[in-house]
């Protein structure tokens, strides 16, 4: 269906985004990355937004739930910034990936019938994802502290997640999609720009590091479109579930690119959760 594909491909978008995260971060810092990243999408969306927004469908209602979700989408940003600059991609990436089962429980308590078999679906994604993490080999430069640091800055980020997309869902199926959509990248953005003013930081990222900001904030921009669009058609939940696997497609370009290593029952564990999106999707 429509709304699991756009929720792989914001997987995808995703999963390459949150590759560069760790890079970003540990270069420009973690408010300047993400501002920078958070604005470049945010001037994409507009143009679009302002010429075929379709503004006079916009309710009170939805700008308000928009910008709620807006900043609650930075919050979970930050803490996913916060979670790669702790820890390594293979141990963050599918902690912050296991937020389905908030985004189906939040559209259940919306009203929306959920057959079991979608939660035994939903539970086998997310049991994939976490065994990723379970079965991940132990950083020996990392103590407990520094990885119960992770765990909870990335359990952080998937709360917050599965928050926007809820509350984001809400704002979309009212109609006008693309000015839900501004209105939501722009209260990140004052949300990150308030956040950097009360630290009193200076938004310095180096020249070499913008090309890379740029190019996360595309790819975010084009992710979290997707899934807000998904508002309006039917089971907007299921593009939330499946962009949770975002997480696998970090994890597995972790592998290919930066060598972390990968054990078997890791593999086993990507098989599983892509089986769960399978049923999802039959």
């Amino acid at each position: 269906m429509v709304s699991l594909t756009f929720g792989l491909v914001a997987a995808l978008a995703w999963g390459l985004h949150d590759l560069c995260v760790r890079f970003a971060a540990q270069s420009s810092g973690i408010l300047p990355a993400l501002i920078t990243n958070l604005t470049t999408g945010t001037l994409l969306v507009g143009g679009v937004a302002l010429y075929w927004g379709g503004w006079s469908g916009l309710t009170r209602e939805a700008a308000a739930l928009a910008a709620l979700s807006g900043v609650i989408y930075a919050a979970g940003c930050y803490a996913l910034y916060r979670a790669f600059s702790n820890g390594p991609v293979k141990l963050v990436a599918p902690i912050v990936g296991s937020y389905p089962v908030l985004s189906v429980a939040i559209a259940a308590v919306q009203g929306q019938q959920v057959p079991w078999l979608q939660w035994l679906a939903v539970l086998a994604v997310v049991a994939g994802v976490a065994c990723v993490a379970v079965f991940s080999r132990e950083d020996s430069a990392s103590g407990p502290a520094p990885r119960l640091a992770t765990i909870l800055w990335g359990m952080a980020g998937a709360c917050g997640f599965a928050l926007t997309f809820g509350i984001g869902h809400l704002a979309t199926g009212a109609g006008a999609e693309l000015p839900v959509l501004l209105l939501t990248r722009c209260a990140a953005v004052l949300a990150v720009a308030a956040a950097l003013l009360a630290r009193r930081q200076a938004y310095r990222p180096p020249l070499r590091a913008l090309p890379l900001l740029f190019m996360m904030g595309t790819l975010d921009a084009l992710a979290l479109s997707l899934v807000l669009f998904a508002g309006s058609l039917p089971r907007p939940e299921f593009a939330a579930v499946s962009s949770s696997l975002f997480g696998l497609v970090t994890v597995v370009l972790a592998w290919a690119l930066l060598r972390e290593r990968m054990t078997r029952a890791q593999w086993l564990s990507i098989a599983l959760a892509f089986t769960g999106i399978a049923v999802l999707g039959a």
